[in-house]
């Protein structure tokens, strides 16, 4: 590039698609079907590529470009992710895919580090060349190109390291250590796992670590976080925090056997919706006290944590610590429940923004490594964490003893939250379709206004029925109000 050009007005005529998705796009299911069928099954490709088919993965999007516009994917030279593209401004060239953000496109063999080629098969053809070869993440990418050097003044020598995505880089900003867990309590919670020995499932996600490629990186989203401990908050402690803690120190570990499950809107682990409480004897309930609703609230979040952390194949070691960050982790409390349920210490971290941090991290350890420096050695300076709780002995006893029960009730209500998962995604295709209808429809005045309808054919109790109406209103009100969508 001529030194003379800013960035945007030398690439303005480089890109083969102008407007790329972005990760809350969900209209690539039918993609997503098939590419799970192609290496058999959603659990297959969990356990090749570390998640199940996820419709704003970059799989199932190149999938839909090769399907809908064709001779745009066979026109383009090179696809990159975001991380990839940053870096290739930097190198001017193009920059390889790193192994960790690489992990999160339904393509990459997280087990033998390559991609597979029964999944880029079933997306498009000839992606392999697209993409190029992934690498280590703290690879040195080369030096930084002429173009920055002359116009900005860097210099020749600078190296450029493999860019990564943010999740990953936060991962590094928190100096996780082996054994340890980070729990983001933020408005959705996130928890970050550090992996040798990862189980793959249907649920969260299993990424290549970005610091020790020979390890993995556990996720694990919630979408009733912070908004859940917020209405709560709202309804049983008239808003106050000062009474929520309050509340937590009056009720004692185990909640006298209540459990309850909060899922305001429809969660991502595990995929559920709606309220449900459980006395000791596992009756369903309507209602608790305000104490209880409290306690139940965060024992049931942290006890879920949990037990799926345990899925993807976490591993209590005696060097375990989770490291809290985000807003309720000013909370002593609440942090203390979470050090009780893992049966581990916790410490809060003073970064505001990790991702960042991480990213400063990788470029220092990417220079370092070659000199046989390990991540723990580059980030030895940095401040330590803050302890802030303990776990208590008794109440490890009850947490752990608790932990079948509260598995046990969440998984009595799988084969009902699975229907209403195949629902969500019959309506997911239903809006597609009614979209590309509108779209037609504004294109032509001469055509007439046609109402789509899906029917479901449920042969179910009354209550049931009611119930999944309930789902979809909350899911896709517009399909239902609109007619779009009939259970009958």
């Amino acid at each position: 590039m001529k030194g003379s050009l800013l960035f945007h007005q030398a690439l303005q005529d480089c890109f083969s698609v102008l407007d790329s998705p972005v990760w809350m796009d969900s209209s690539t299911t039918a993609e997503c079907r098939s590419l799970e069928a192609a290496v058999g099954g959603a659990q297959k490709m969990a356990s090749l590529t570390g998640s199940r088919a996820y419709e704003r993965f970059t799989g199932s999007q190149i999938a839909k470009l090769y399907r809908t516009n064709p001779e745009r994917y066979l026109g383009t030279e090179r696809v990159s992710l975001i991380s990839s593209f940053a870096a290739s401004l930097f190198l001017g060239d193009y920059a390889e895919i790193d192994f960790s953000d690489g992990s999160g496109m339904n393509l990459l063999d997280i087990n033998i580090r390559e991609w597979v080629p029964t999944c880029l098969d079933a997306c498009a053809p000839g992606l392999a060349k697209k993409l190029g070869n992934p690498v280590p993440s703290h690879t040195i990418l080369g030096n930084i190109s002429p173009y920055l050097v002359e116009r900005y003044g860097f210099s020749p020598n600078c190296h450029v390291i493999a860019f990564t995505g943010d999740n990953p880089a936060s991962l590094a900003g928190m100096r996780l250590e082996e054994g340890d867990i980070t729990v983001s309590l933020g408005t959705s919670d996130t928890v970050f796992l550090w992996l040798k020995k990862p189980q793959p499932a249907l649920e969260g996600h299993v990424f290549i670590h970005p610091m020790s490629w020979q390890a993995y990186m556990g996720l694990i989203c919630s979408k009733n976080g912070s908004l859940a401990r917020e209405r709560v908050c709202a309804d049983c402690a008239d808003g106050s925090w000062e009474q929520f803690s309050k509340s937590l120190k009056e009720t004692v570990p185990g909640n006298k056997g209540n459990i309850g499950f909060y899922y305001f809107s429809v969660e991502i682990t595990p995929p559920a919706i709606g309220i449900h409480r459980f006395n000791a004897q596992d009756e369903k309930v309507s209602e608790f006290s305000s104490n209880v609703e409290i306690r139940s609230l965060i024992e049931g979040q942290f006890l879920s944590k949990r037990i799926h952390a345990e899925k993807l194949g976490y591993c209590l070691m005696p060097q375990s610590r989770i490291l809290a960050t985000g807003g309720a982790s000013c909370n002593a409390d609440i942090l203390q429940v979470l050090a009780d349920v893992f049966e581990v210490p916790v410490y809060t971290l003073e970064t505001t923004n990790s991702a960042c941090l991480g990213a400063a991290y990788q470029a220092k350890f990417g220079l370092l490594f070659a000199e046989g420096m390990s991540f723990p050695d580059v980030v030895s300076t940095a401040a330590p964490h803050k302890l802030s709780a303990r776990p208590n002995p008794a109440a490890v006893q009850t947490y752990n003893a608790m932990l079948e029960r509260f598995r046990a009730l969440e998984e009595k209500r799988e084969f009902f939250l699975r229907l209403l998962q195949e629902i969500w995604r019959g309506v997911e295709e239903v809006n597609e379709q009614v979209r590309k209808l509108r779209e037609y429809e504004k294109a032509s005045q001469y055509v007439k206004p046609i109402h789509g309808c899906f029917v479901l054919k449920l042969n179910l109790k009354t209550t049931v029925k009611k119930k999944i109406v309930h789902f979809i209103h909350l899911c896709s009100p517009y399909s239902y109000n609109n007619g779009l969508l009939k259970i009958s």
